[in-house]
This record gives structure tokens, C-alpha cells and sequence, in this order.
């Protein structure tokens, strides 16, 4: 897949000579459609678009692309048809009398353009010529909507950035004229879309976190994240400090996104098949093992012995970010390889926490936690399908867990194993329903006091919407958002807070030689180690498109803990000063584990490069 698809952007800049342009080169606004002649929603929208023209006048310079509908010969044959006009005013005057003669594209049309455009009189060689021509050209266009990330017609980009709200005319020029709320969504979306953004937001947070704790605002700043918050209700009460609300509470929709991940990657993504899943859950499990076997042996008894479980874990957003920033270097089969091993890891972590980490056990409360869980587990065979059942009762697990003695987040990884998922939706049907619903609205739009779709059609829509798509995969994608740009952000500014000072790590040496050596040593050691185990045992196939030096390296970047190993270095050392000397560890361990990785994957792309050169 190309960057301009990747990104949204058009793959080429407009040129004057080559495109079919109207408006002049100054203009500010160049709004170029990818269409078809026999697409009708483009020919709905070439009324749109000259209004819009009408009232933007020189400030607009509108472009078509050729992209015909798929496996229809009469949309070829016209965008060929009109490829074959000799001037400018001849192929829109065809444009035009293709989008507009008709309801529904007809030879007829075909047959009328052709004779404006002088064809039945051309020379048998000059109109194959022309013929030839006209293909490559319309050719060319198809190339480029797929480089740009063309899913259907029509798309526009405008001024070369994909635009994909309404087709409207009032929101089509406010995207054109970059209002204020328009250029806030795009900033959003396009930083969003870019791969390193979550690991450059936690990477952010994560200094202001340290910054803060060692200005003079350190002491407020501590006391802010210890201050209780709490909810009552008559004589009830509970309450938990701001810094627990986001370690128990908020952390919890971090870990449903990791349940949703995971039961996604063991049903339909990189870890369903065998042989694909073979290799990095060899990974991972060496990748957890070996770390926390050398934190162990660096200290084998003592205070400190159970935090083996710290340097056990992986950052996938930073990982994943370093990865991404590398570009072309690093092959999408080793992101596939490091972000399937990190799914692995993080249900490594969560077993860990829910077996090594907890607190005392309350039996009562976990016997209703069960209850609750058969709850979810019933809603789920009855074929539920809507999310507000799952989250009153997933609430209430919440709680159940959380008195139980077991770490809250738990909740959130059950709650997820038991979200729905559905049968694909039938896209042509709903689409038939959907334009039945629409057509019938735009009837009555001219109706007196009639200022929109009736109630019955906008609860029509809403459950065509709902059906399109899984409940599991829409939590995952609107919680998977604020997991990565709201949770972990906060969470790293409650706990990453750590004051630098020489006698910060007095008399804790050892523990914090234990915790780097398990991250920076331990993770790639293992991982390598065990994927070579498993290639050699017959067990995985290592894919050719990356070599052993690229999967060290990617195992070296599994070395940054971060997020899930300040989560468990906070359950493992109560004591303030263990505490701030682990996340200095976890730090300094993930900093030389983005290094080490970063160069190894930089040494492997200069090998290949001197190979091929």
C-alpha cells in the first residue's frame, strides 16, 4: 500500500496540462472528484458541485479524474469516449451532457457525445490513434484513485486531502473554507491517522509528568493525584485518590481495548491461522519468560523478588511508533510479527497481574462476580447486539472484581471476551434499504415546514447503521481512540511523575540492574531466542520478507515496558522510594531498548541496501 494511501492524500499534484481542469491556477481551493459517468451518486453530486462553483467563483478550481465502477463496460467505454474531445471546452461540454442527458447512463448517450465530438468521421488509423490514447489516459486515472486510496465514487480531495463528510453544499464549503470547526476535525484526524501519534502523545505526557514533579509545583502537583474522589449515596460511600480512579477506573477501558484486540487477533486477524500464529507466540512467551528468569537471578530473594513481573511486559504504542517512524526501512510482515507478539504479551500481563498482583481474596464478592460474568455470557448466546446491557452489567463487574481483592482492570478483559460479535452484514441489501429510505425523504423535501428526514426514517437509518457493523469492533474503534489518546496519557501523568535526585537510587543499585536487565537483555534474548527455537523445531515459519537481524531488532524494541511495567511495578513496591527507583529503571531500560532496537534495524535496512546495490 502506498503513503498517499495510507495518509489520504493525492498521490499526484494537479497539473494543468495533463488534468481536466476548470478554474484558474491561483485559485485557493482546487477540489479534484474521482467519479464515473454511470455512477448515479456522481451524477447526484455534479449538481453540488456546480453550485458550489456558481458561488466560490475564481476561488475554486474544480479537477475530474476518470475512475469508472468496477467491472462496467458502458463507465469504461464513456470515460474513454470523452478522453477523445480535442480541446478543453469540448470534454466538459461531453462531461456535462454524460452526467446530465439522462437519469441513467444509455448508449444513447454514448452515440450523441460521439457525434458532437466529430468521431464517426475520423480515419480508421487516427481513430484507433486516438482510441489508444484515450485508454492509457483513463488508465492512468485508475491507477491514480487507487494510489490515492479510492474506495468508491465519488471521492474528493480537497487541496490534495482526501475529504470524507457529506456531499452537501453547506458542508461541502465548509470544508472548502476551512472553518474553524472543520480545521480542528482535520488537525484531529490527520494526527490520528499518523502511525507514531499514540506513542508521541504517552512520550509527551510522560515529561510533562517528570517536568512537573521536579519544578516547584512538584509538591501540589503530587498532592492533585492523591486527592480523594468520591461517590455516595445516602449512608453508602466509596471512594478512591484521582491516582487510583485512573489506575482502577479509567486503566479498565485499556484493558477492555486489549481484550477486544485480543479476541479480534484470535478469530480474524494475524494469530488465527496455526502457522502464522506459531512464531510470535514463541515470542512472546520467550520474550516474558527470559526476563523475568533474569530479574530472578539478579535478585533471587529479598524485598524487591516480586517485582519479576515487571520487565515482562511491552509498550506496543511506543514499539509500534518507533516501527512506523523507520518507514520503508522496516517491512510491514515485522510490524504484523511485533504487534501480534505484543497481543500475547499483554494477555501474559494480564494473567500475571490477575495471579501475582492482586490483593486479598473476598469470596463473597467474587462469587457475584462469576454471577455477573454468567450474566454477560448469557446475553451473548441470546444474540444481544446492543452495548448499554453489557456495559450496566460490566459496571457492576467492575465493582464485584474491585471489592473481590482481584485488580479491577480485570473487569475490562472479561467484559470484552463476551461483547459480540455478528455475522457479516448484507452491504447490497442494506444499501437498497438505505437509498429506498432516502429517495423516499427527498420526495417530500419541498413540503412545507418539512426541515428533514421524518423520525421513522432516521430510525431506519440509525439501525442500518448499527447493523453494519459488530458491536465488538465499534467498541473497539471508539474505545480504542480514547484508550490511546485519553487513558494512557493520563495514566502516565499519574504515575510517571518521578523526582530525579542522586539519592533516589541509594542502596537500590540491584533492583534497578534486576529491571533493565530483564527489559533491555532479557526481552530480545528471549524472543529471538525462542522464534529461532520454534523455526528450528519446525513449529513456526519465519517469513522471507524480513531477516534475523530485523526480528533482533524488533525483539530489542519489545524491550520498551512502559505503560503495562509502571502498572506493575505500582502493584508490586508500596513503598514510595522502590517505587520511584523501578520507574527510573523502566525509563532508562526502554530509552536503551528504542536505541539498541532503532540501530538494529537501521544496520539490517544498510545491509540489504549494499546488497542490492
Amino acid at each position: 500500500m502506498s503513503q498517499a494511501a495510507i495518509a489520504n492524500r493525492l498521490d499526484r499534484p494537479v497539473d494543468d496540462a495533463a488534468d481536466h481542469v476548470l478554474g484558474p491556477g491561483r485559485a485557493q481551493i482546487t477540489l479534484v472528484e474521482y467519479g464515473s459517468y454511470a455512477c448515479p451518486h456522481c451524477r447526484a453530486a455534479n449538481e453540488r458541485i456546480a453550485e458550489i462553483r456558481d458561488q466560490l467563483g475564481e476561488r475554486v478550481r474544480y479537477v475530474f479524474r476518470h475512475r469508472p465502477l468496477t467491472d462496467s463496460d458502458i463507465a469504461l467505454r464513456a470515460a474513454e469516449l470523452v478522453e477523445r474531445a480535442r480541446t478543453a471546452e469540448q470534454f466538459w461540454d461531453a462531461h456535462v451532457k454524460l452526467m446530465t442527458r439522462s437519469q441513467v447512463l444509455t448508449e444513447d448517450d454514448l452515440e450523441a457525445v460521439a457525434r458532437d465530438l466529430g468521431l464517426a468521421e475520423q480515419a480508421p488509423d487516427q481513430a484507433a490513434q486516438e482510441a489508444q490514447q484515450a485508454a492509457a489516459r483513463v488508465e492512468s486515472d485508475i491507477e491514480s484513485s487507487h494510489a490515492s486510496g479510492v474506495r468508491f465514487t465519488p471521492t474528493f480531495f480537497i487541496n490534495e486531502r482526501r475529504y470524507d463528510g457529506p456531499w452537501d453544499e453547506s458542508s461541502f464549503l465548509d470544508a472548502m473554507l476551512g472553518t474553524l470547526g472543520h480545521r480542528f476535525r482535520t488537525a484531529a484526524l490527520d494526527f490520528a491517522s499518523w502511525g507514531p501519534s499514540a506513542g508521541i502523545l504517552l512520550l509527551l505526557a510522560t515529561v510533562l509528568a517528570i517536568a512537573l514533579t521536579n519544578s516547584p509545583l512538584g509538591p501540589g502537583f503530587e498532592a492533585f493525584w492523591h486527592r480523594e474522589a468520591a461517590l455516595s449515596f445516602g449512608d453508602a460511600r466509596f471512594g478512591m485518590s484521582l491516582q487510583h480512579w485512573v489506575n482502577d477506573g479509567l486503566l479498565t477501558i485499556f484493558f477492555l481495548v486489549v481484550g477486544l484486540e485480543i479476541k479480534r487477533e484470535f478469530t480474524v486477524g494475524h494469530l488465527a491461522g496455526r502457522r502464522s500464529a506459531a512464531l510470535p507466540i514463541a515470542g512472546a512467551i520467550g520474550g516474558m519468560v527470559v526476563p523475568a528468569l533474569l530479574y530472578i537471578l539478579v535478585l533471587p530473594g529479598g524485598p524487591w523478588s516480586h517485582g519479576w513481573g515487571v520487565p515482562m511486559a511491552t509498550d506496543t504504542a511506543f514499539a509500534i511508533a518507533i516501527i512506523v517512524m523507520m518507514g520503508s526501512r522496516v517491512p510491514i510482515e515485522l510490524r504484523i510479527f511485533l504487534t501480534a507478539a505484543a497481543i500475547v504479551d499483554d494477555i501474559g500481563a494480564i494473567v500475571v497481574v490477575a495471579l501475582f498482583y492482586s490483593g486479598k481474596l473476598q469470596l463473597g464478592y467474587l462469587i457475584a462476580a462469576l454471577v455477573l460474568t454468567g450474566g454477560l455470557a448469557a446475553l451473548n448466546r441470546a444474540h444481544v447486539y446492543r452495548v448499554a446491557p453489557y456495559a450496566l452489567i460490566g459496571l457492576a463487574l467492575w465493582a464485584c472484581v474491585h471489592a473481590g481483592g482481584l485488580h479491577a482492570t480485570l473487569a475490562g478483559v472479561v467484559l470484552a471476551l463476551f461483547i459480540p460479535t455478528r455475522p457479516p452484514a448484507n452491504l447490497a441489501a442494506l444499501t437498497a434499504q438505505a437509498n429506498s429510505i432516502m429517495l423516499g425523504e427527498a420526495a417530500h423535501g419541498g413540503e412545507v415546514l418539512r426541515h428533514g428526514p421524518s423520525t421513522p426514517a432516521l430510525r431506519a437509518l440509525d439501525a442500518i447503521h448499527d447493523r453494519l457493523e459488530s458491536p465488538a469492533d465499534r467498541l473497539l474503534r471508539h474505545a480504542g481512540a480514547r484508550s490511546s489518546y485519553l487513558v494512557l496519557p493520563l495514566f502516565a501523568l499519574a504515575n510517571a511523575g518521578v523526582v530525579i535526585a542522586p539519592d533516589v537510587l541509594e542502596g537500590r543499585g540491584m533492583l534497578v540492574l534486576a529491571i533493565a536487565a530483564g527489559l533491555v537483555l532479557g526481552k530480545p534474548l528471549g524472543m529471538l531466542g525462542a522464534a529461532a527455537l520454534a523455526v528450528r523445531l519446525g513449529v513456526a515459519l519465519k517469513p522471507a520478507e524480513y531477516s534475523w537481524l530485523q526480528l533482533a531488532g524488533a525483539s530489542a524494541l519489545a524491550g520498551i515496558g512502559f505503560t503495562m511495567s509502571l502498572f506493575i511495578a505500582g502493584q508490586a513496591f508500596t513503598d514510595p522510594g522502590d517505587f520511584a527507583a523501578a520507574k527510573i529503571a523502566v525509563f532508562a531500560a526502554s530509552i536503551a531498548s528504542a536505541l539498541l532496537g532503532a540501530g538494529l534495524l537501521a544496520a539490517a535496512a544498510r545491509r540489504f541496501a549494499d546488497r542490492t546495490a
